[in-house]
């Protein structure tokens, strides 16, 4: 049995604070991680608060997990000890169903969460199916590569699905934690940028990052009339916006897509998406297949998160920084 000492909430809302358990050696196809780093996401928050309902407690969180290999089971082939890989969202799915034969293990039914029930990352030792462990390029700095296993691969599937290739006009809503990887995957893989954002700064900001152009909309405003049309339209910002004048900016076949979340329900004129054959969809993770497709695109192409780092003894802190969105742009908890 392996002794692991972890962060955790014992109830909702609660202070995380240290906490033991023992886990197993890994078994055919599990493997034995030596977590090094781990981001902090706002899912993890939703989990120890228990906003899904859906916790089972104590919670340990962190889905956002990079470290090195430490034992391996059985079956497992693919990677081997001393390796360096990351885990994300998804912990496991049944392998079998169609989406997954498809590559859509996202889209099983059966897919399962790394941290429900748990344990996640904010750990000195994570036991998970290795075949949703993911190698790390060497080229990504370790510390910027947890980001990139959730929010990383949430905007570029959603940038996928939707059609992105190279040479298009690509729109991109918020400047955030999911906005400032969208631009900057959309701005390298060669197309034009535009960005949404509410204040002159993120403005700014988002053009260091290859936007080519920026438009500021103020909190409760509509955008204006467009003057260039869009062939994907990729909303980050978890808020219920003018979606109808949105949609305006959609070229003929363009496409909205959906993944920062809003609790209000989503209300459109049918006849502008008709008129235009414009498409509304939305996007959560990725498969195993364009997981790896990601990081390899990041590696060569220079693609990193904006990052805070803390120990993981100032998990509270980082916790709290993250509530309040005073992160700039993501929070990763180092194990050292």
């Amino acid at each position: 049995m392996i002794q692991v000492k972890a962060k955790a909430a014992q109830c909702a809302k609660a202070a995380l604070e240290s906490y033991q358990f023992e886990v197993s050696s890994p078994q055919d196809y599990d493997c034995l991680i030596k977590v090094q780093s781990c981001g902090l996401c706002h899912s993890d928050i939703h989990i120890i608060d228990n906003d899904w309902d859906i916790s089972d407690y104590p919670v340990v969180p962190g889905h956002e997990v990079i470290g090195e290999v430490e034992e391996v089971g059985s079956q497992v082939k693919h990677l081997k000890v001393g390796d360096r890989v990351g885990v994300g969202w998804q912990k496991s799915a049944c392998l079998q169903c169609p989406q997954c034969l498809k590559g859509n293990e996202n889209l099983c039914k059966e897919n399962e969460p790394l941290i429900i029930p748990g344990p996640g990352g904010f750990a000195s030792y994570l036991l998970t199916d290795s075949r949703f462990a993911f190698p790390i390029p060497q080229d990504i700095d370790p510390t910027h590569a947890g980001p990139l296993l959730c929010g990383g691969i949430t905007v570029y599937s959603g940038l996928r699905h939707a059609g992105m290739t190279s040479g298009q006009e690509i729109g991109i809503i918020g400047v955030g934690g999911l906005g400032h990887m969208a631009v900057q995957f959309a701005h390298r893989l060669g197309n034009r940028v535009t960005v949404f954002t509410t204040s002159e700064d993120k403005a700014e900001f988002a053009k260091t990052l290859g936007a080519d152009e920026t438009i500021v909309v103020g909190r409760g405003e509509s955008p204006p009339t467009p003057k260039n049309y869009l062939n994907i339209l990729l909303s980050t910002a978890p808020a219920n916006l003018d979606w109808a004048a949105y949609v305006e900016y959609l070229d003929a076949d363009g496409t909205l897509c959906f993944v920062g979340v809003s609790d209000a329900p989503l209300t459109l004129p049918l006849f502008s998406l008709l008129s235009q054959r414009r498409r509304i969809m939305a996007s959560p993770i990725g498969g195993r297949a364009i997981m790896n497709e990601m990081l390899n695109v990041a590696a060569q192409y220079k693609i990193a998160p904006i990052i805070e780092t803390y120990p993981l003894e100032e998990i509270n802190i980082a916790l709290d920084r993250v509530r309040s969105n005073q992160v700039r742009y993501r929070a990763v908890l180092t194990m050292d």
